[in-house]
């Protein structure tokens, strides 16, 4: 998989997330925050191989842009 940086979160603090990819298989990859909150997961129902991050509303413009 070959990544190409499309944004970072403009308000990041030196820990340089969250980060937004998009790679050569037509997809995202997004580098965030870890979701912790068992409630949130609980509802996801998360299958294994998987996990969730969380991203600011800032960054969903740039999802626009790699297309």
């Amino acid at each position: 998989m070959r990544l190409t940086f499309v944004a970072k979160d403009p308000d990041s603090n030196p820990t340089q997330s969250p980060t937004l990819y998009r790679t050569d298989r037509g997809s995202w990859v997004v580098q965030g925050w870890v979701v912790t909150d068992p409630d949130a997961l609980q509802l996801m129902n998360i299958p294994e191989g998987e996990t969730a991050v969380e991203i600011p509303d800032r960054l969903v413009p740039f999802f626009q842009g790699g297309a």
